[in-house]
């Protein structure tokens, strides 16, 4: 790791495990960390959830490990122009999706749903819960005993109520700064950021690529148009050629945008309020940004995605039937807990319907769906 800035994250002086472990040169606690998160059985799961499209719609389309793995490529970057701790970015971005359920957010709304009973589902806080309890792979301890400096960046967001609750369980732990209206490090800040960029520019093109989405309906989005223009200005053998090769061209240049802008703003931010050390970022305004001229057009972008894509009728019809699988779930195994497995069946036992949405949750695309076939008789989506 090169030479870090004084308001970096050393490993060095981390805030340590719940569990004290001895080193193990020749790697931080920051490498660690992510090689855990990279070998655990959730980070493999990832492959066969999605982003947007349900598994079964296409090989091609993100699924929420090539995102994370997209996450920990921007983050990497930028944190080497920033001299901020690489490892901690990368291993807060490859854990940070751990809990997410299967089919996207349309399965998180129904876990939600189905839970609110009994405290609600949040895909942050799964994820937290994944490398704090439901990794089953070393002998002294459950989850993944990570740094809180890692465990921090993963739960990203909570409501007070529940930070309160952490923190009165675990006083010095990832809540603390929920609790006391602070920030997280300039890592998390990054990686969080990074998740941003990354969803924004491959669902243009996992939108396109589906046929959801055309180029002319992008061109009304100034962001996106702006660097096709400039594509085409400085290579016009692109107007001929197929249009995929325009598009990657585009999303390269507004990524590599993104990526300066953020740069720049936050050497701005940083030399602004001059954080001594680590510590002093916290009681700080977020530092890691967008200058407001791109934050304009990223919101542009977003909103144009949310209406044209995420509430296009074909992604409403796949997110009307995810929902309804993963309800019929969780009433199956919530009537019959003897259709669990025995490792579930028995944490049933002690945590009640808890230990349905950590199944649930844990579950991929097509493992959800023939579960739904054995247990309705029905098959979940069309085209399967």
């Amino acid at each position: 790791m090169s030479a870090l800035a004084p308001y970096a994250c050393d490993p060095e002086r981390s805030r340590g495990r719940r569990i004290a472990e001895p080193s193990a040169p020749p790697r931080n606690d920051h490498q660690r960390d992510r090689d855990r998160v990279v070998h655990c059985t959730a980070f493999r799961r990832l492959v066969y959830k999605t982003q947007v499209f349900v598994n079964h719609e296409g090989d091609l389309f993100r699924t929420r490990l090539t995102h994370s793995l997209e996450v920990a490529q921007l983050g990497r970057s930028i944190a080497r122009a920033l001299a901020l701790n690489e490892d901690l970015v990368e291993a807060i971005a490859l854990a940070h999706d751990l809990g997410h359920t299967p089919f996207g957010h349309a399965g998180q709304d129904a876990l939600d749903d189905c839970m609110k009973p009994h405290g609600g589902f949040e895909h942050n806080l799964q994820s937290l819960r994944v490398v704090d309890v439901l990794e089953q792979r070393y002998p002294r301890f459950d989850g993944l005993n990570l740094t809180l400096e890692t465990r921090e960046g993963i739960l990203k967001r909570c409501s007070l109520k529940i930070a309160e609750q952490m923190q009165a369980e675990e006083p010095d732990g990832p809540a603390r700064r929920i609790v006391a209206g602070e920030q997280p490090s300039l890592e998390a800040q990054l990686a969080n950021l990074a998740d941003e960029m990354a969803y924004n520019a491959h669902d243009v093109d996992d939108g396109l690529r589906s046929g959801l989405l055309a180029m002319t309906q992008l061109t009304e989005v100034p962001l996106f148009a702006d660097h096709r223009a400039a594509a085409l200005m400085d290579h016009p053998q692109l107007q001929q050629a197929p249009e995929r090769r325009l598009l990657a061209e585009t999303l390269r240049r507004l990524l590599s945008a993104q990526v300066a802008d953020v740069i720049a703003a936050t050497i701005a931010n940083l030399q602004s309020h001059a954080p001594g050390n680590a510590d002093a970022v916290r009681a700080l305004p977020a530092m890691v940004q967008f200058t407001p001229p791109m934050r304009e057009q990223v919101t542009a972008l977003k909103r144009f995605l949310f209406a044209a894509l995420y509430r296009h009728p074909q992604v409403a019809d796949t997110t009307l039937r995810a929902r309804e699988v993963v309800r019929a779930l969780f009433a199956a195994y919530a009537d019959a807990p003897q259709q669990l497995p025995d490792e579930h069946r028995l944490a049933h036992r002690q945590i009640g319907l808890r230990a349905v949405a950590d199944y649930i949750a844990g579950m991929t695309d097509r493992f959800a769906s023939r579960e739904y076939l054995r247990l309705t008789g029905q098959v979940a989506f069309e085209g399967q």
